[in-house]
């Protein structure tokens, strides 16, 4: 009986399933246990550079790092230093995105009152892109993205006034503040790459609000902060920090739809401890506190044809610092007698503090699918990175986001701007309602992650961050290439036949 065609099917149908189990497991588990720094490059602050935001340009495989006064343009294969340009004629950088070898700088004006403008520059040629001339944008254009299909910019114009509104009589223990005197519109600029110009200002004061804790009475108007755009480039959901909301966007009309607000974070939940106290010792407890989302950074992936919106719930008060008391103003005792809360919100025995101390994954509602609770000080306090001495105030303040496919899996990676050593935490995000920790990177010779960028290089994954407490760029290679089970299974099969054919030739 000649027993070669069932062997070969046996073969193929094992060495199938074990590339499939191998893959899955690869691309879930150990993603950072091979993680290693590839290279770090420490800027020169000459001209008041400070590394903040940074970018990948694929077609020049190049590294764009804007920072105030400039950007640097460094390899991202080595991280050797290309070039720097200067951007101070035009006011001060604060973002760059990238797309299909255009960069776009967001730049404020020297008077940020004034209106900011985008510049556009050719990747290859480290030039302005020919034919393009600044493109004015709202006051304090903070920060741009590009649509997947690189058709559109949107830029965030902060709008932060240069005096805040007058404080007015307080209401239920409440401070209030009316209108400022000289407080830019808060606003996105939807620019058409195709024509370089600006076809729609959106503002999102006077649209529907939905949710709770919308903060309204700061004495500011809504300031957007961050910008993410679905993959269909048909919305864009921007955060409101200091209002602790974020607006829904819709692209195609250039209008605000609604503004969401977020709510508040009961602190005195399980699994949700904070540590209130700056004594030197970290210590988490279940504290009698809610704290006010207010997200800074903000990503957004589709899974199963839903919209999954992932913030870094970050937290801010006023540039003046004028919105926030210790908490002994409102009855605080004991261990919360000087944690920092919010005085337009708070009340004696209902205590709102700035920021939830983790990352969310909310629905395009606004509902929240999942919180990281009290895992980012947990895991800084267990790595010895965290800063007890911020511990009054946000803890490790979550700032930026990042999301990277990587093998099949969907993975967001967090900057915590306030630690003794750079710490990005990477969760496993495929499944929004059940994320799971990941592990931590803690980087030497890094402080106070700013920017945060992924990219694929190589056949490897790697994971550049921009550090402006230690004004330098670091860059991770995270894990190599893991071909998709459907090519495992195919290569296999193969050689279950090549197998059958040599047991033929021996028989």
């Amino acid at each position: 009986m000649n027993r070669t065609p069932s062997f070969a099917r046996s073969l193929g149908i094992a060495l199938t399933s074990i590339a499939l189990a191998t893959a899955t497991a690869t691309a879930s588990a150990g993603l950072l246990d091979d993680a290693s720094k590839s290279w770090s490059y420490q800027h020169s602050s000459t001209g008041g550079f400070l590394s903040e935001i940074v970018g990948f340009d694929a077609a020049t495989s190049t590294l764009w790092v804007a920072g105030v006064s400039g950007v640097d343009v460094l390899n991202a294969r080595t991280g050797a230093f290309i070039d720097r340009i200067d951007t101070t004629a035009y006011g001060q950088i604060n973002s760059v995105a990238i797309n299909n070898g255009v960069a776009a700088f967001a730049i404020e004006a020297t008077v940020r009152t004034n209106p900011g403008v985008v510049t556009l520059y050719d990747t290859s040629t480290r030039s302005l892109l020919a034919g393009t001339s600044p493109i004015t944008v709202g006051a304090l254009p903070d920060m741009l993205t590009f649509t997947k299909d690189g058709s559109k910019i949107l830029v965030a114009n902060e709008g932060t006034p240069s005096t805040y509104g007058t404080r007015l009589a307080d209401s239920n223990g409440h401070r209030n503040y009316g209108p400022a005197t000289n407080d830019p519109v808060g606003s996105v600029s939807i620019i058409d790459v195709g024509t370089r110009t600006v076809t729609y200002t959106a503002t999102p004061a006077g649209v529907q609000q939905t949710g709770t804790h919308v903060r309204t009475n700061t004495g500011m108007d809504f300031e957007p902060e961050n910008i993410a755009v679905n993959a269909a480039g048909t919305k864009a959901y921007v955060t409101l920090q200091e209002a602790n909301a974020i607006g829904v966007l819709n692209v195609q009309t250039g209008q605000f739809e609604k503004v969401i607000g977020l709510g508040a974070k009961d602190f005195s939940q399980p699994g949700n401890r904070i540590d209130p106290l700056n004594n030197g010792t970290p210590n988490l407890i279940s504290a009698n506190v809610k704290g006010l989302y207010m997200p800074d950074g903000i990503a957004v992936y589709d899974k199963n044809g839903q919209t999954f919106i992932v913030m870094a719930n970050e937290g801010d008060f006023r540039e003046d610092d004028q919105d926030r008391s210790a908490a002994s103003s409102f009855g605080g005792t004991g261990d919360l007698a000087n944690i920092r809360v919010s005085n337009t919100d708070s009340s004696v025995g209902d205590l709102y503090a700035a920021g939830a101390r983790s990352f969310s994954i909310r629905d395009e509602n606004g509902n929240i699918v999942y919180d990281s609770g009290e895992i980012l000080d947990r895991e800084a306090i267990a790595r010895g990175i965290y800063d007890d001495g911020r511990s009054r105030d946000k803890g490790v303040e979550p700032e930026g986001v990042e999301l990277m496919e990587i093998n099949g899996r969907t993975f967001a990676l967090i900057g915590l701007e306030r630690t003794l050593k750079a710490g990005i935490a990477v969760f496993d995000i495929t499944d929004a309602a059940n994320a799971t920790f990941v592990d931590m990177i803690v980087s030497d010779g890094d402080l106070a992650p700013e920017g945060l960028k992924g990219y694929f290089l190589d056949g490897s994954y790697y994971f550049a961050f921009s550090s402006e407490g230690s004004n330098t760029t670091s860059v991770y290679k995270l894990a190599a290439a893991v071909p998709e089970p459907e090519t495992y299974a195919m290569v296999l099969s193969a050689l279950a036949v090549m197998g059958a054919m040599r047991v033929r030739r021996r028989r």
